[in-house]
């Protein structure tokens, strides 16, 4: 005679099992109809997933891993990525994983590259397939956080009834794609739970976090890219607001940047630096002069003002001293009056 304890888990099991075939049912109509599609991002991606990539909802097999040694030459390919979003990824599992949840980075495959869980819910997430080297690609798993999120470009919340197949509507997904510094997709961002009670407010906060974290390691991926050049942050009236080697308040949102050379011409700019100044979408940047690019053409547009500007910038190393500023710039002291006589700059303040 079965105890009461195997009947409540048998019950339970049998009550998952009908909750399955019901989803599968759900997902099939839906296709069926393609009606749905239409409206519906989710039923779109339910029709991409059967129609185009052939799944089926109802099967319970999950897709291989990866093997370690591929794995880490994935990961060695991603390693200047990684490096970038390290931080941000401690910081965001810091923040979500107390309530349950795990953070994951994938590649523009789908492939998970790393993944943070609390170690007492990590045979879960393992079970699940949220682990390092799965592949969640929508053509390996149908909809999801992770693929879809992939195939639109977008941020994407795939809460559990909204996976396509049945084996995932335990879990809930929230995810933003990560773009690198040419404007090129490169990653998505993922937070799942396979919590119950997390209803659609719980997923929206999560969701929001998820989004500004993925901002937060687009930034920090264009400033390792562009180490070596100044970092200038473009405002919202396409007018230079700032310029440093570090980094402001209220630009982790998706920050306009622009990195420019020791000879002031622009050779990078952030996805929203390029949406907001008109400039190529994505790939390499022809290097423009930054003037030119904040619509400031009269800005040192002559030989003089930009000799105006070295002489300028060298009294200003020397404190205003004349010889020291002359010996930064390899010339004599009458040569560097000659040229400050020249470009009409004045001696008041000079040492």
């Amino acid at each position: 005679m079965k105890t009461k304890q195997q009947q409540w888990r048998g019950g339970e099991l049998k009550a998952m099992a009908t909750a399955r075939k019901s989803h599968c049912d759900i997902v099939l109509d839906t296709v069926a109809s393609g009606h749905a599609a239409a409206h519906s991002s989710v039923a779109a991606s339910w029709c991409r997933s059967a129609l185009h990539h052939g799944l089926d909802p109802g099967n319970e097999r999950r897709n291989d891993r990866l093997e370690a040694e591929a794995l880490a030459r994935l990961r060695e390919a991603n390693g200047e990525l990684l490096a970038a979003a390290k931080p941000t990824l401690d910081r965001l599992y810091g923040n979500v994983g107390a309530v349950g949840a795990c953070v994951i980075i994938s590649d523009l495959d789908g492939v998970v590259l790393e993944a943070r869980s609390n170690p007492s819910e990590e045979a879960l997430f393992t079970e699940v397939g949220l682990v390092a080297g799965a592949m969640w690609s929508e053509q390996a798993e149908g909809t999801n956080g992770i693929g879809t999120c992939l195939v639109e470009g977008r941020p994407i919340t795939i809460q559990q009834h909204e996976h396509f197949a049945s084996r995932n509507v335990g879990v809930s997904c929230m995810d933003a794609p990560i773009f690198d510094p040419t404007g090129k997709l490169v990653a998505a961002l993922d937070v799942s739970s396979a919590r119950n009670d997390q209803g659609e407010a719980i997923s929206g906060m999560i969701g929001a976090l998820v989004q500004d974290a993925a901002r937060t390691i687009e930034r920090d991926f264009f400033c390792r890219r562009y180490a070596t050049a100044r970092i200038v942050y473009v405002g919202a009236d396409h007018r230079l607001q700032g310029a440093s080697q570090g980094m402001g308040q209220g630009m982790t949102q998706g920050a306009a940047l622009l990195a420019v050379d020791r000879d002031d011409l622009v050779i990078g700019a952030t996805r929203v630096a390029r949406r907001q100044l008109g400039l190529a979408v994505r790939g390499a940047l022809q290097p423009m002069p930054l003037a030119h690019v904040l619509g400031e053409e009269g800005a040192q547009a002559g030989f003089d003002d930009a000799e105006r500007a070295v002489l300028r910038q060298a009294l200003a190393r020397s404190g205003g001293n004349v010889a020291a500023a002359a010996r930064l710039l390899g010339i004599g002291r009458a040569t560097f009056y000659r040229r400050m006589e020249r470009v009409g700059m004045t001696g008041a303040g000079l040492q």
